[in-house]
């Protein structure tokens, strides 16, 4: 634990209503996630800035909003504690949207406060969505911490987080590193291959080009593509084409079907275009889901890549 004392902070004023911890809970893998952390009303985030190692602390206090950045790197994530937060995020047209389903129209009415949020780090979301191709989230967290714990780097700051990997090191890093954390070698690969370039990645100015250079990527197909760029970018369009679970949710929720591929998931959702993703984020944050026939499988297993 290095870097105890703040090097920059800001205040900020949310919307009434708002909600943080719902806000950023897509930043968390799990609650024991070694990146990231949510302490009572304190939200804390390891990340490789631009500038170098950090720690933001995001703690609501009444109608504000205190950031506070640790470390070389906390002057910058405390410029972008708003987006990370999710207080930029852009609602306009959504209400209209909103009002032509009664279902999604009772979601956004009751959850006013939920926001989505947008780190401007490419990489570290890709490393969580690799691993979680095809497999359990259990199976992901595991490989996730793992990787993580093996290239462990303290990050600066009073709480005790790990920064993400370095991409250099994960580039060079050979597939048996990541085989004892049950990642076989077709993931490991795809990592590898998406490290060597998260320079280039970290360089697309929005969500349109970094889905571009993702899926140029072997191994990254839309599913990851649409994890990394709602989390790295907070677009709210995004769809996780290809997930074994949302097209069955949306298909119940949206039209009382309890099965759906994603044609028809896409079907349905056409008519919130510009906020499909968000219309999926409050499904999930509703905790809808089809009815389960045999046995019960994780929300998260077994998304395509």
């Amino acid at each position: 634990m290095t870097g105890a004392a703040p090097t920059a902070g800001r205040t900020l004023r949310p919307p009434s209503g708002y909600r943080l911890v719902a806000s950023i809970r897509p930043l968390t893998f799990s609650p024991y996630d070694p990146c990231a952390r949510i302490t009572g009303d304190t939200f804390w985030l390891a990340a490789r800035t631009p500038v170098g190692p950090a720690t933001l602390a995001l703690h609501a206090t009444g109608d504000e909003l205190r950031a506070e950045g640790y470390g070389p790197g906390g002057g910058w994530l405390v410029e972008q504690a708003d987006a990370i937060a999710g207080l930029r995020d852009d609602l306009t047209g959504f209400a209209d949207l909103a009002r032509s389903h009664p279902v999604v129209a009772r979601l956004a009415a009751q959850h006013p406060g939920l926001r989505m949020p947008a780190t401007g780090l490419v990489f570290p979301r890709v490393l969580r969505a690799v691993f979680e191709q095809k497999v359990t989230g259990k199976e992901a967290y595991r490989a996730y911490a793992a990787t993580v714990r093996h290239f462990a780097e303290p990050a600066p700051g009073p709480v005790s987080l790990l920064l993400p990997p370095e991409p250099g090191a994960v580039a060079a890093a050979p597939y048996w590193v990541f085989h004892p954390f049950g990642v076989e070698q077709r993931r490991a690969d795809t990592l590898r291959r998406a490290a060597a370039v998260a320079d280039r990645l970290e360089r697309c100015e929005d969500s349109a080009r970094a889905t571009r250079a993702l899926l140029s990527i072997n191994g990254i197909g839309p599913w990851t593509a649409a994890e990394v760029v709602r989390v790295a970018y907070g677009d709210p369009d995004a769809v996780s084409v290809g997930d074994y679970h949302v097209p069955n949710t949306v298909a119940w929720a949206l039209a009382g079907e309890a099965r759906a591929d994603d044609a028809r998931m896409l079907e349905l959702l056409e008519p919130f275009r510009g906020h499909r993703g968000r219309v999926c984020r409050l499904l999930e944050v509703a905790g809808i889901h089809a009815p389960r026939f045999g046995p019960r499988m994780p929300i998260r297993s077994f998304a395509r890549y």
